[in-house]
Protein backbone atom coordinates (compact mmCIF):
# COMPACT_ATOMS: atom_id res chain seq x y z
CA UNK A 1 0.00 0.00 0.00
CA UNK A 2 1.48 3.37 -0.99
CA UNK A 3 1.85 6.19 1.53
CA UNK A 4 -0.72 8.68 0.11
CA UNK A 5 -3.50 6.04 0.25
CA UNK A 6 -2.41 4.89 3.71
CA UNK A 7 -2.41 8.46 5.04
CA UNK A 8 -5.90 9.12 3.66
CA UNK A 9 -7.08 5.90 5.31
CA UNK A 10 -5.50 7.05 8.60
CA UNK A 11 -7.11 10.50 8.37
CA UNK A 12 -10.54 8.95 7.80
CA UNK A 13 -10.01 6.55 10.71
CA UNK A 14 -9.09 9.36 13.09
CA UNK A 15 -12.05 11.50 12.08
CA UNK A 16 -14.79 8.88 11.79
CA UNK A 17 -13.74 6.05 14.09
CA UNK A 18 -12.13 8.13 16.84
CA UNK A 19 -14.01 11.41 16.31
CA UNK A 20 -10.90 13.50 16.89
CA UNK A 21 -10.77 17.25 16.26
CA UNK A 22 -9.16 18.61 13.10
CA UNK A 23 -6.29 19.98 15.18
CA UNK A 24 -5.56 16.58 16.76
CA UNK A 25 -5.82 14.83 13.41
CA UNK A 26 -3.29 17.21 11.90
CA UNK A 27 -0.95 16.65 14.84
CA UNK A 28 -1.10 12.87 14.26
CA UNK A 29 -0.49 13.32 10.54
CA UNK A 30 2.43 15.67 11.19
CA UNK A 31 4.10 13.03 13.37
CA UNK A 32 3.37 10.29 10.85
CA UNK A 33 5.05 12.37 8.15
CA UNK A 34 8.35 11.76 9.94
CA UNK A 35 7.87 8.01 9.59
CA UNK A 36 6.95 8.39 5.93
CA UNK A 37 10.08 10.45 5.23
CA UNK A 38 12.22 7.84 6.96
CA UNK A 39 10.56 4.94 5.11
CA UNK A 40 10.84 6.60 1.70
CA UNK A 41 14.52 7.40 2.29
CA UNK A 42 15.33 3.69 2.13
CA UNK A 43 16.33 1.94 -1.05
CA UNK A 44 14.04 0.39 -1.95
CA UNK A 45 11.47 2.50 -0.11
CA UNK A 46 9.46 0.84 2.65
CA UNK A 47 5.75 0.59 1.89
CA UNK A 48 3.26 1.87 4.47
CA UNK A 49 1.86 -1.61 5.17
CA UNK A 50 5.21 -3.43 5.12
CA UNK A 51 6.97 -1.97 8.16
CA UNK A 52 8.32 -4.51 10.61
CA UNK A 53 9.14 -4.15 14.30
CA UNK A 54 12.85 -3.85 13.41
CA UNK A 55 12.07 -1.01 10.98
CA UNK A 56 10.13 0.90 13.61
CA UNK A 57 12.84 0.36 16.24
CA UNK A 58 15.43 1.67 13.79
CA UNK A 59 13.17 4.67 13.07
CA UNK A 60 12.90 5.58 16.76
CA UNK A 61 16.67 5.22 17.16
CA UNK A 62 17.07 7.54 14.16
CA UNK A 63 14.85 10.20 15.79
CA UNK A 64 16.90 10.01 19.00
CA UNK A 65 20.11 10.60 17.05
CA UNK A 66 18.44 13.63 15.46
CA UNK A 67 17.88 15.08 18.92
CA UNK A 68 14.18 14.37 19.40
CA UNK A 69 13.38 14.56 23.12
CA UNK A 70 11.66 11.80 25.13
CA UNK A 71 8.28 13.54 25.23
CA UNK A 72 8.31 14.16 21.49
CA UNK A 73 9.31 10.52 20.99
CA UNK A 74 6.39 9.39 23.15
CA UNK A 75 3.98 11.50 21.10
CA UNK A 76 5.49 10.19 17.87
CA UNK A 77 5.13 6.60 19.09
CA UNK A 78 1.47 7.26 19.86
CA UNK A 79 0.92 8.36 16.25
CA UNK A 80 2.78 5.29 14.87
CA UNK A 81 0.70 2.96 17.03
CA UNK A 82 -2.55 4.66 16.02
CA UNK A 83 -1.56 4.41 12.35
CA UNK A 84 -0.90 0.68 12.53
CA UNK A 85 -4.11 0.14 14.48
CA UNK A 86 -5.98 1.83 11.61
CA UNK A 87 -4.25 -0.45 9.09
CA UNK A 88 -5.17 -3.49 11.21
CA UNK A 89 -8.82 -2.45 11.52
CA UNK A 90 -8.99 -1.96 7.74
CA UNK A 91 -7.33 -5.37 7.26
CA UNK A 92 -4.38 -3.91 5.41
CA UNK A 93 -2.04 -5.78 7.78
CA UNK A 94 -2.47 -9.08 9.64
CA UNK A 95 -0.43 -8.28 12.74
CA UNK A 96 0.45 -5.04 14.51
CA UNK A 97 4.25 -4.53 14.59
CA UNK A 98 3.94 -1.87 17.30
CA UNK A 99 2.74 -4.31 19.98
CA UNK A 100 6.30 -4.92 21.19
CA UNK A 101 7.55 -1.41 20.46
CA UNK A 102 8.69 0.19 23.73
CA UNK A 103 7.99 3.78 24.71
CA UNK A 104 10.96 5.95 25.75
CA UNK A 105 11.46 6.48 29.46
CA UNK A 106 10.39 10.02 30.31
CA UNK A 107 11.97 10.11 33.74
CA UNK A 108 10.94 12.50 36.49
CA UNK A 109 11.81 16.15 36.54
CA UNK A 110 12.58 17.40 40.01
CA UNK A 111 11.02 20.86 40.28
CA UNK A 112 12.83 23.95 41.49
CA UNK A 113 11.93 25.02 45.02
CA UNK A 114 12.88 27.75 47.47
CA UNK A 115 14.35 27.46 50.93
CA UNK A 116 12.52 29.05 53.85
CA UNK A 117 15.25 31.71 53.98
CA UNK A 118 14.70 32.54 50.30
CA UNK A 119 10.95 32.88 50.81
CA UNK A 120 11.57 35.15 53.81
CA UNK A 121 13.93 37.21 51.64
CA UNK A 122 11.27 37.61 48.95
CA UNK A 123 8.70 38.74 51.51
CA UNK A 124 11.31 41.01 53.08
CA UNK A 125 11.85 43.11 49.95
CA UNK A 126 8.19 44.16 49.79
CA UNK A 127 7.97 47.85 50.71
CA UNK A 128 4.72 48.22 52.63
CA UNK A 129 4.68 51.97 51.97
CA UNK A 130 4.05 51.28 48.26
CA UNK A 131 0.57 50.94 46.72
CA UNK A 132 -0.86 47.40 46.93
CA UNK A 133 2.16 46.14 48.87
CA UNK A 134 -0.09 44.48 51.46
CA UNK A 135 -1.80 42.66 48.58
CA UNK A 136 1.54 41.54 47.17
CA UNK A 137 2.66 40.22 50.55
CA UNK A 138 -0.65 38.39 51.01
CA UNK A 139 -0.31 36.83 47.55
CA UNK A 140 3.18 35.46 48.27
CA UNK A 141 2.15 34.16 51.69
CA UNK A 142 -0.96 32.48 50.25
CA UNK A 143 0.91 30.86 47.37
CA UNK A 144 3.46 29.42 49.78
CA UNK A 145 1.26 28.93 52.85
CA UNK A 146 -1.46 27.01 50.99
CA UNK A 147 0.39 25.54 48.00
CA UNK A 148 -2.04 26.96 45.46
CA UNK A 149 -1.85 26.93 41.69
CA UNK A 150 -1.84 30.47 40.31
CA UNK A 151 -5.28 29.97 38.74
CA UNK A 152 -6.62 28.86 42.13
CA UNK A 153 -5.15 31.94 43.81
CA UNK A 154 -6.66 34.28 41.22
CA UNK A 155 -10.05 32.58 41.64
CA UNK A 156 -10.23 32.92 45.43
CA UNK A 157 -13.32 34.72 46.72
CA UNK A 158 -13.86 36.56 49.97
CA UNK A 159 -16.30 33.85 51.07
CA UNK A 160 -13.63 31.17 50.52
CA UNK A 161 -11.62 32.45 53.49
CA UNK A 162 -12.83 30.91 56.77
CA UNK A 163 -10.95 32.74 59.52
CA UNK A 164 -12.44 31.00 62.53
CA UNK A 165 -12.07 27.48 61.16
CA UNK A 166 -8.65 28.35 59.65
CA UNK A 167 -9.13 26.87 56.22
CA UNK A 168 -9.80 28.11 52.70
CA UNK A 169 -12.03 26.62 50.04
CA UNK A 170 -10.18 26.14 46.75
CA UNK A 171 -11.64 25.44 43.32
CA UNK A 172 -9.07 23.29 41.56
CA UNK A 173 -8.71 21.44 38.26
CA UNK A 174 -11.93 20.04 36.86
CA UNK A 175 -13.89 22.36 39.18
CA UNK A 176 -13.08 20.07 42.12
CA UNK A 177 -13.35 21.77 45.49
CA UNK A 178 -10.97 21.07 48.34
CA UNK A 179 -10.39 22.50 51.79
CA UNK A 180 -6.85 23.62 52.62
CA UNK A 181 -5.69 24.53 56.15
CA UNK A 182 -4.31 28.05 56.40
CA UNK A 183 -1.80 29.29 58.95
CA UNK A 184 -2.50 32.22 61.26
CA UNK A 185 0.30 34.27 59.67
CA UNK A 186 -1.23 33.86 56.20
CA UNK A 187 -4.67 34.79 57.53
CA UNK A 188 -3.13 37.89 59.13
CA UNK A 189 -1.56 38.93 55.82
CA UNK A 190 -4.87 38.50 53.99
CA UNK A 191 -6.64 40.48 56.71
CA UNK A 192 -4.06 43.29 56.45
CA UNK A 193 -4.64 43.49 52.70
CA UNK A 194 -8.42 43.54 53.06
CA UNK A 195 -8.40 46.22 55.77
CA UNK A 196 -5.67 48.49 54.38
CA UNK A 197 -6.17 48.21 50.63
CA UNK A 198 -9.02 46.16 49.25
CA UNK A 199 -11.73 48.21 50.95
CA UNK A 200 -10.39 51.31 49.21
CA UNK A 201 -10.14 49.82 45.71
CA UNK A 202 -12.81 50.51 43.11
CA UNK A 203 -14.56 47.30 42.12
CA UNK A 204 -15.75 46.49 38.63
CA UNK A 205 -18.86 44.32 38.22
CA UNK A 206 -16.92 41.30 36.99
CA UNK A 207 -14.74 41.34 40.13
CA UNK A 208 -17.61 40.37 42.38
CA UNK A 209 -16.27 38.67 45.50
CA UNK A 210 -12.79 38.09 44.05
CA UNK A 211 -10.22 38.36 46.84
CA UNK A 212 -7.16 39.65 45.00
CA UNK A 213 -7.79 42.69 42.80
CA UNK A 214 -5.64 44.83 40.54
CA UNK A 215 -5.29 48.60 40.87
CA UNK A 216 -8.39 49.16 38.70
CA UNK A 217 -10.57 46.95 40.87
CA UNK A 218 -10.68 43.98 38.50
CA UNK A 219 -9.56 40.41 39.29
CA UNK A 220 -5.78 40.10 39.26
CA UNK A 221 -4.50 38.10 36.30
CA UNK A 222 -2.18 35.11 36.29
CA UNK A 223 0.33 37.10 34.23
CA UNK A 224 0.35 39.86 36.87
CA UNK A 225 1.07 37.32 39.62
CA UNK A 226 3.83 35.77 37.51
CA UNK A 227 5.45 39.17 36.96
CA UNK A 228 5.08 40.04 40.63
CA UNK A 229 6.96 37.00 41.97
CA UNK A 230 9.70 37.34 39.36
CA UNK A 231 10.23 41.00 40.24
CA UNK A 232 10.34 40.26 43.96
CA UNK A 233 12.77 37.35 43.47
CA UNK A 234 15.09 39.58 41.44
CA UNK A 235 14.99 42.26 44.16
CA UNK A 236 15.82 39.60 46.74
CA UNK A 237 18.85 38.57 44.70
CA UNK A 238 17.55 35.06 43.96
CA UNK A 239 18.96 33.75 40.69
CA UNK A 240 16.61 30.78 40.36
CA UNK A 241 13.92 30.77 37.66
CA UNK A 242 10.92 31.70 39.78
CA UNK A 243 7.23 31.34 38.94
CA UNK A 244 4.10 31.17 41.12
CA UNK A 245 4.34 27.37 40.86
CA UNK A 246 7.74 27.49 42.60
CA UNK A 247 5.94 28.42 45.82
CA UNK A 248 3.61 25.43 45.42
CA UNK A 249 6.64 23.15 45.00
CA UNK A 250 8.26 24.77 48.04
CA UNK A 251 5.11 24.26 50.12
CA UNK A 252 5.02 20.54 49.27
CA UNK A 253 8.77 20.01 49.66
CA UNK A 254 8.88 21.61 53.08
CA UNK A 255 5.91 19.56 54.26
CA UNK A 256 7.54 16.31 53.13
CA UNK A 257 10.86 17.33 54.67
CA UNK A 258 9.01 17.99 57.92
CA UNK A 259 7.53 14.50 57.92
CA UNK A 260 3.99 15.24 56.72
CA UNK A 261 1.90 12.26 55.60
CA UNK A 262 2.03 11.96 51.82
CA UNK A 263 -1.73 11.39 51.56
CA UNK A 264 -2.36 14.61 53.46
CA UNK A 265 -0.02 16.50 51.11
CA UNK A 266 -1.86 14.96 48.15
CA UNK A 267 -5.19 16.23 49.52
CA UNK A 268 -3.83 19.73 50.14
CA UNK A 269 -2.32 19.97 46.66
CA UNK A 270 -5.43 18.56 44.98
CA UNK A 271 -3.53 15.83 43.12
CA UNK A 272 -5.79 13.21 41.57
CA UNK A 273 -3.11 10.55 41.98
CA UNK A 274 -0.64 9.89 44.80
CA UNK A 275 1.95 9.18 42.08
CA UNK A 276 2.08 12.89 41.27
CA UNK A 277 2.72 13.76 44.92
CA UNK A 278 5.44 11.12 45.24
CA UNK A 279 7.84 13.28 43.24
CA UNK A 280 8.39 15.30 46.41
CA UNK A 281 9.71 12.24 48.22
CA UNK A 282 12.23 11.84 45.39
CA UNK A 283 13.11 15.52 45.66
CA UNK A 284 13.51 15.15 49.40
CA UNK A 285 15.86 12.18 48.98
CA UNK A 286 17.90 14.04 46.35
CA UNK A 287 18.13 17.06 48.65
CA UNK A 288 19.34 14.88 51.53
CA UNK A 289 21.83 13.08 49.30
CA UNK A 290 23.35 16.33 48.00
CA UNK A 291 23.59 17.74 51.52
CA UNK A 292 25.31 14.62 52.85
CA UNK A 293 27.81 14.66 49.99
CA UNK A 294 28.49 18.33 50.60
CA UNK A 295 28.75 18.36 54.39
CA UNK A 296 29.66 14.90 55.66
CA UNK A 297 33.36 14.69 56.56
CA UNK A 298 33.75 11.28 54.94
CA UNK A 299 32.26 12.63 51.71
CA UNK A 300 34.65 15.60 51.72
CA UNK A 301 37.76 13.60 52.65
CA UNK A 302 40.12 12.58 49.88
CA UNK A 303 41.93 9.29 49.92
CA UNK A 304 45.54 9.60 51.13
CA UNK A 305 46.86 6.84 48.87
Amino acid sequence: MDWPRAINLFRTHLKLERSLSDRTVEAYLSDLAKLRTYAESHSPALAADALRLEDLQAFLTHTVKQGLGPRSQARLLSAVRAFHHALLVDRRIDTDPTELLEAPRLGRHLPEFLSVAEIDAIVGVIDLSKPLAHRDRAIVETLYGCGLRVSELCGLRLSDIHDQERFIRVLGKGDKERLVPIASLTLDRIRDYREHERVHLPTVPRAGETLFLNARGGPISRVAVFNLVRTLAAKAGIAKAISPHTFRHSFATHLVEGGADLRAVQEMLGHASITTTEIYTHLDREYLRSNILQHHPRARARSGG
